[in-house]
Order: C-alpha cells, then structure tokens, then sequence
C-alpha cells in the first residue's frame, strides 16, 4: 500500500555567517554591542511535508538527514535527541489536526563555528511559520530563534548568527540593548560584492566546536565587566572598521579588521585561538593574505575565514598548502547570500 500523499510541501533555506567582526559583543554581559558579519551558502535547508492528522500514525517525524537519523517525537517536552529542533516545534505549536514530517539539512559540517545551529532554527522556524496565519518578520523570526536556545534550552547565546541567517548579506548590527538590536544590510556595487566573495576563503579545522571551560572563564571573567570593558570594546572596534572597508571596496582594510578581532580574541584568553588556528595563520599569512578571522567565539575545533589578495591562482594555492599540512583541514566553498530566510511551497 502507497503511502499517503501529504497535503502541502513547505520549503525554506537560510545562510550561515561569516567573519563576525565583533562577536562576543552581541551577548546579555556585554548589555550593548557591534557587529559585522556576512551571510553565506552552503545554507541550512528545511522541508515540511505537512499531512492531515488522520493521515499518518505520528504526528511528529523528524529526519536529520546529516546524522542519518529518523524517529517520531512522542513528546515535545522531553526533547530527547535534538533538543534544538523539538523545542523550535513545541514553540511554534503545529495545529492540532495536523502532523509533520520534518527534513533537516545543511551542507556547513556541524560544530563549523558558522552559525550553523542558529540557520536551522531560522529556517524550522519560518516553515513552521507557515504552519498558520500570518508570518514572522526576519527580525522576530530571529528573535524567536534565539529565544529558543536562551530561554528554552537555557545556553549561552549571543543574537548575531539568527539576525545574519534572517536577513543574509552583508550586515552592520547595532545592539543597543540586548537581545534588541537594529540591522544595516551594507548595500554596495557588484563589483565590490563579487571580488569580496572571490577573496573570500572558510577553512574547516576537521572538528566540531563546542562550548568549553574555556568560554565558561571568559563568561565569569566578562559577565561583571560592564559594556565599558576594555577587551570588549577592542571587539567592537573592529566592526565599524569592517564596514567602512566594505563600503570603500578596501579589502586590505577589511583584512586588518578581521586580524585585529581575532587579536582580539586571544586576549580574552589565548586559547580561543587554538594551535590549529595558528597554523592556518602562519600558512596565511606567508602567503600573503589580507586576514584572518577564528569564527564565532573561538577555542577548540571550528573554522577560519580568511581574505586572501587579488591573484585567483595565488588563492588557490594557498588553499592547497593548508589542505596539504593538515589532513583534517577542509575548505568549504562559500557565496555571498543576497537574501536571508526564503521560504516557498513546491506546486
């Protein structure tokens, strides 16, 4: 006997980011922060295949296709295997004469330190939106979504990575007061776009990241501080920089101000730049890159974004030299997302 046919097929992507130039400043103890970051493909991809209730025997299946993993949600207070996309479920609350099989993909490794974990809420999120009437705007689609690791999952979570997966592109985000913040989409010509995204280099150091001892010292160190704190606004310095680099198609610019955060970085405590990390930037910048940034909060495991210089070959072949000295290293092509949370049913 075929299966039943489902109802509706809903369908959304969302980016993940990149060099976020004055991250840790978009968290509760720092209160106030600035933020560059851009939005990039590989994108995190959510399908809800949407049946009546009767259709089916579970009202709720998950697929996490990147675990290989499919099961039926019994209960949505339990989160039991994927705490993250349950809660987003039980948050949204699905209609009652409804069920859902979920499908869940993202081609960015998990634990990439890109935001990865934040583009699938966003987009779960949106499709799950659909669900009902009326629809999330990308602002409260993000807020929404960092609700959720916050206050749901009760995690350390800053608001940059969903306000990035939203909205994509290229972003300056002012938080004024946290977790509220506005966001500027840096609007520049093609030209600058294009060579912006061909110099661009993300390097996987072939582990996931997680949280550590590390930023749990860095969090006591900071919570008390106070957004006057010397170190963090070091962190915030660096994002007007990075905009005004972008704005002036100064590459060169842009490179110093992702150096100068990933310094940054370090002061807060040495190790969130790991000795993997190290290496890129040694291969880096003997091969003359423009810059280097240890994505998301840094520490162990994660990635690299780097700026390389104007020479496609010279790229290439630094590309090479750090796949060759490491054979966990990985390069993960990226594009510049233009838009952030799309969201579209299939005919």
């Amino acid at each position: 006997m075929a299966p039943p046919a489902p109802q509706r097929r809903i369908n959304s992507v969302a980016p993940i980011r990149i060099c976020d130039n004055g991250g840790w400043t978009d968290t509760w103890f720092a209160e106030q922060g600035v933020i560059f970051n851009i939005g990039v493909y590989p994108y995190a991809e959510v399908q809800i295949e949407v049946y009546l209730r009767g259709q089916v025997e579970d009202r709720i299946v998950i697929r996490a296709e990147n675990y290989g993993q499919k099961y039926a949600v019994k209960q949505l207070s339990g989160w039991t295997q994927h705490p993250l996309l349950e809660a987003a479920i039980e948050y949204m609350r699905i209609p009652e004469d409804l069920a859902i099989e979920v499908t869940i993909y993202c081609q960015a490794p998990a634990g990439c330190s890109t935001g990865t974990s934040a583009a699938v809420t966003v987009a779960l999120i949106g499709a799950l939106d659909a669900l009902t009437p009326g629809r999330l705007t990308p602002n409260e689609v993000a807020l929404t979504a960092q609700r959720i690791e916050t206050e749901m999952l009760k995690q350390q979570c800053g608001i940059q990575d969903q306000l990035c997966s939203a909205y994509g592109g290229i972003n300056y985000i002012e938080m004024f007061k946290y977790p509220h913040a506005s966001v500027s989409q840096l609007q520049v010509p093609n030209s600058v776009w294009w060579e912006l995204e061909r110099r661009l280099v993300l390097i996987f150091l072939g582990k996931s990241h997680s949280s550590s001892d590390v930023h749990k010292k860095v969090i006591a160190e900071l919570e008390g501080a106070g957004p006057d704190c010397k170190k963090l606004n070091d962190l915030r310095l660096t994002a007007p920089a990075s905009r005004d680099a972008v704005y002036a198609g100064d590459f060169a610019a842009l490179g110093r101000a992702m150096s100068a955060n990933t310094e940054a970085q370090a002061r807060l405590h040495p190790e969130l730049v790991s000795r993997e990390a190290a290496q890129i930037i040694a291969i880096a910048r003997e091969h003359e890159a423009l810059g280097w940034k240890v994505n998301g909060a840094g520490g162990d495991g994660g990635s690299l974004t780097l700026l390389t210089g104007p020479l496609s070959h010279a790229k290439r072949h630094l590309i090479a030299q750090i796949e060759q000295a490491n054979p966990l290293f990985q390069h993960i092509p990226v594009y510049l997302s233009r838009t952030g949370l799309r969201l579209w049913e299939s005919p």
